[in-house]
């Protein structure tokens, strides 16, 4: 499996403070993020796959709700975690 307990405990590690703080909204944005990466490759080589796209539009979606959310909740974090994760350009 592409995504085993161990990969998630060192994304919440590096973006959430610690591996047990699943709830942190800098680490779900983190595994969103290495998700839709995981699922655009995928895409990529299936193009007809539909019910994969449809779960990566609801996952950026969810991310981008996420990512609102810390952008008025703390700015700084904000700015960090996008830099961070390379997600503007």
């Amino acid at each position: 499996m592409y995504l085993d307990s161990k990969a998630k405990e060192e994304i919440f590690a590096k973006h959430g403070g610690s591996a047990t703080n699943t709830g942190s909204t800098e680490g779900q944005v983190a595994l969103f993020t290495y998700r839709i990466a995981h699922l655009t490759g995928h895409l990529k080589k299936n193009r007809k796959d539909y019910g994969t796209q449809r779960s990566l539009q609801l996952l950026v979606g969810k991310r981008r709700s996420m990512l609102d959310y810390l952008k008025k909740k703390d700015i700084e974090k904000y700015r960090a975690l996008i830099k961070e994760l390379g997600l503007r350009r």
